[in-house]
């Protein structure tokens, strides 16, 4: 599937299906390789002229608003696919392939009827995908939560003896409980082991002799028991304290590990539930936005189309994926079929405005934008 896509209108001062002959003629014989398509536009309600006018100033604003949540939301899914190492396949719209559904665009009538002032198709399209995207914040937002508490959890095993919890590392024949003798552990920088132990016995009192046995260590630190009487433990604290040794408190209980180790597999549980969740929302809402996004651009063809040719509207809409060596050759092809009057008129315009008008920072003779699917 192609990722770029033009849509164009063309003046049709005659006849539209005689320049869609001369259209498909022309892009055959000097662009074979750059696919052509109807892009149907309806017949919408034109309003004032003043209205118009108004409503263009907003086009361009309102495109990149709900191209930009069409990106995000694909971003997404790429993501969620990647990091599951799965492959949805190619995304679809209402069931068909998003190419297809850009390439055989059919107005909604139903959704958006035809009548409608302008104004109010374009409101209502941008409410509908501001909502999508404020939803998406907020299950975004749910998501990242447990992401960022699992992350913790993650970072506390694989830390430093500093700051990882080292439940797992402590067994319990490692822990003297009773009523007057505590275990203490003390994380020891590597370099400080030797004056741990020959230290730490006289740290403070009532240090229970050679009761000190290493557990762990890792690039920066060695974790050590330590025994000693339950009434000078705080001495002993503040005494490590100044000398550099660490003293982690913890409390061993077999019931604590279980809680920790429930919570962990719950929060990747939680985890696993939101992301199937989100992505499922993504490959619906990415159909919405997508939807919404080629009716709006139905609008603003048309919207364009009249304030760049005129009244009655007359003109030729399609969709073309020109690959970047062609792009030139069929930019001079719908120049041409622009009329030589009209192509000198534009080429000689300086003002900035008018190449707003068409959606590209070129000013071109016909209206034009691109659109980005990936």
């Amino acid at each position: 599937m192609a990722s770029r896509y033009w849509i164009v209108s063309l003046p049709a001062q005659n006849s539209a299906s005689s320049l869609w002959s001369r259209l498909q003629e022309s892009v055959s014989k000097q662009a074979f390789d750059t696919p052509l398509y109807r892009f149907n536009v309806p017949d919408l309600r034109v309003g004032t002229l003043d209205s118009l006018l108004a409503l263009s100033d907003d086009l361009v604003k309102s495109n990149a608003f709900i191209e930009g949540v069409s990106h995000k939301i694909r971003r997404q899914i790429e993501e969620f696919e990647r990091v599951s190492g799965v492959d949805g396949g190619a995304l679809t719209v209402d069931g068909v392939p998003v190419d297809s559904y850009l390439t055989r665009f059919v107005w909604d009538e139903a959704k958006y009827p035809t009548m409608s002032p302008l104004r109010e198709i374009v409101d209502g399209i941008h409410v509908q995908v501001a909502k999508i995207e404020d939803d998406m914040k907020v299950r975004a937002a749910e998501y990242n939560t447990v992401r960022s508490q699992l992350n913790a959890i993650n970072r506390k095993q694989t830390g430093s003896l500093a700051v990882r919890d080292i439940s797992s590392l402590v067994k319990p024949e490692d822990i003297i409980t009773s009523e007057h003798l505590v275990t203490l552990l003390a994380v020891v920088p590597k370099y400080s082991q030797k004056d741990w132990l020959s230290s730490y016995e006289t740290l403070t009192t009532y240090v229970v002799p050679r009761s000190s046995k290493k557990l762990h260590e890792d690039n920066e630190y060695a974790l050590y028991t330590v025994t000693l009487f339950a009434k000078v433990a705080d001495n002993f604290k503040t005494s490590a304290r100044e000398r550099g040794f660490q003293i982690r408190e913890f409390e061993y209980g077999p019931e604590a590990q279980e809680d920790r180790k429930q919570e962990l597999e719950k929060l990747m549980q939680d985890q696993d539930t939101l992301r199937s969740s989100l992505l499922q929302w993504c490959y619906t809402s990415y159909g919405e936005v997508f939807s919404s996004w080629m009716h709006f651009c139905a609008v603003r063809v048309f919207v364009e189309s009249i304030l760049r040719y005129g009244l009655p509207p007359s003109f030729l809409s399609a969709v073309l994926s020109p690959p970047t060596k062609s792009e030139k050759k069929v930019r001079s092809i719908l120049e041409q079929l622009c009329g030589n009057a009209n192509s000198t008129y534009w080429k000689s315009e300086e003002d900035v405005g008018l190449a707003a008008l068409g959606g590209e920072s070129d000013a071109y003779p016909y209206v034009t934008f691109t659109i980005n699917i990936t």
